[in-house]
């Protein structure tokens, strides 16, 4: 599943497989771990507070705050085309931090440290391999995902 990031785990097993279907499916999960309670994103196989390999999967909002953004005008080996682009850090109301691209809805001269955004899993599967990455979006910004099971 991990080939879907452009990327393929050469690892036999992972206890956090089920996190690249869920992205699959539209949907942002995080770790809890179900000996401390600490939540971890992205997701952990080990609680980063007590070590315990003992965790759930917990749907999160992706509701955030900007921590720090830049403007990356050259880009690196294989994003030269997508140049100049922008990405941000955002601290998750559950916890953790994500980097992503900042999206379509928040105007460059409207990005500011601080400003609540919204986390967007961007999913492209009209290829074979089928790519998954995050945007930065204004607060309220909806996405398609399937029904939790």
């Amino acid at each position: 599943m991990f080939k879907w990031f452009g990327k393929v785990n050469f690892s036999p097993f992972t206890k956090v497989t089920d996190f690249a279907q869920y992205l699959k499916d539209g949907r942002l999960m995080a770790t809890k771990c179900k000996k401390c309670g600490a939540h971890s994103f992205p997701p952990r196989a080990d609680c980063v507070e007590c070590m315990s390999a003992d965790f759930e999967f917990n749907e999160i909002s992706g509701k955030g705050t900007l921590h720090t953004f830049t403007k990356i005008e050259t880009a690196p080996t294989g994003f030269e085309e997508l140049a100049p682009y922008t990405v941000g850090v955002v601290d998750l109301e559950e916890g953790g931090r994500l980097l992503a691209w900042i999206g379509e809805t928040i105007k460059e001269n409207e990005i500011k440290i601080g400003m609540p955004v919204q986390v967007v899993p961007q999913i492209f599967d009209e290829v074979e391999d089928i790519k998954v990455y995050y945007s930065l979006e204004k607060p309220g910004t909806t996405w398609t995902k399937t029904k939790s099971v």
